[in-house]
C-alpha cells in the first residue's frame, strides 16, 4: 500500500510541476485530414468533403458573438486565388485562457466547377477534359485581426464528366 501511495504522490507532483502550453497570440493551424480525394463537379451542392485542421491561439480570442456576422475561416481556391468559402467560428468563451486554447475544426466544403483552357465554360463536360484538380488554402483570423499561418489541402480530383 505504501508503494502505491508513493507512486500516486509522485504522479501528482509530476503533473503539478508540468508547465502549461505557451502558445503565441496569433492563431496557428495544422492540416489534419481530408475525408476523400475526389468530387463530382457542379455549381450546385451535389457533392462535398470534410477538411479537418487543428488550431492553437495564445490569447484565446477566436470566434465572434452570435449577433456578429464577421467571418473567421477563409478558404481559397488555389487555381484562382479567390476566397471561395468563409465560415464563422462561434465565440469561444474565456475559461482560463491565459495559456491559450487549442482544438480541432472540421469544415464541409462543397464541390466546385472544373476550369478548362481555351475559353471552355466552367462546369461544362468536354470529352477532352474529363478531370480537373483543385486544392484549397485555409487560414483563420482572431478577433484582434491576427491571421494564422496558411495550410493547403492535398490535390482533390474534380470529375468533370
Amino acid at each position: 500500500m505504501t508503494r502505491y501511495l508513493t507512486i500516486v504522490i509522485a504522479a501528482i507532483f509530476f503533473i503539478s510541476c508540468s508547465k502549461p502550453p505557451d502558445y503565441p497570440n496569433e492563431p496557428e493551424i495544422t492540416f489534419e485530414n481530408i475525408s476523400k480525394d475526389s468530387m463530382r463537379q457542379s455549381n450546385l451542392n451535389i457533392d462535398s468533403l470534410f477538411v479537418t485542421f487543428s488550431y492553437t491561439d495564445g490569447d484565446g480570442n477566436l470566434g465572434w458573438p452570435e449577433d456578429d456576422n464577421r467571418q473567421s475561416v477563409f478558404v481559397i481556391d488555389t487555381r484562382t486565388g479567390v476566397v471561395e468559402n468563409t465560415f464563422k467560428i462561434p465565440e469561444i468563451p474565456d475559461q482560463g485562457t491565459a495559456n491559450g486554447i487549442f482544438g480541432e475544426m472540421t469544415l464541409r466544403l462543397y464541390t466546385t466547377c472544373c476550369i478548362f483552357p481555351q475559353g471552355i465554360p466552367p462546369c461544362s463536360s468536354p470529352a477532352a477534359y474529363p478531370r480537373d484538380s483543385v486544392s484549397y488554402e485555409i487560414y483563420i483570423v482572431d478577433r484582434d485581426g491576427n491571421e494564422s499561418n496558411r495550410i493547403q489541402t492535398p490535390p482533390i480530383t474534380l470529375l468533370c464528366r
